[in-house]
């Protein structure tokens, strides 16, 4: 896109930004998974989703239990860079507390 598709000149002569929002494309999500082990408490999966990935207690136990009981669970969709690093910040947390825990992009 050249800068002259974007700007538009008006009556007064000074110039105004032009999008057309077919044009703006969203930029691709993916899913981040939480894994269950024996070894993980389910406290500190509670912890996590609350303090990394701005779930609510309610929200973040409920999520706890369905992994617990299913194996694994999206947690939540976001952006590359965003996905990549809060599971990068999980799986420091983790390791740091001794915890197995698995987190997946996908």
């Amino acid at each position: 896109m050249r800068m002259s598709d974007i700007f538009h000149q008006t009556d007064n002569g000074s110039e105004s930004v032009v999008t057309d929002d077919s044009q703006i494309q969203l930029p691709p999500e993916c899913n981040v998974i939480f894994y269950n082990d024996d070894y993980t408490t389910m406290d500190f999966v509670v912890e996590v989703l609350v303090s990394v990935f701005c779930k609510s207690a309610e929200e973040a136990r409920d999520l706890m239990l369905y992994i617990h009981e299913n194996g694994s669970a999206v947690i939540g969709k976001y952006t590359y860079d965003i996905a990549v690093s809060r599971t990068n910040l999980t799986r420091s947390l983790a390791k740091k507390n001794g915890f197995p825990l698995r987190v997946e992009i996908e």
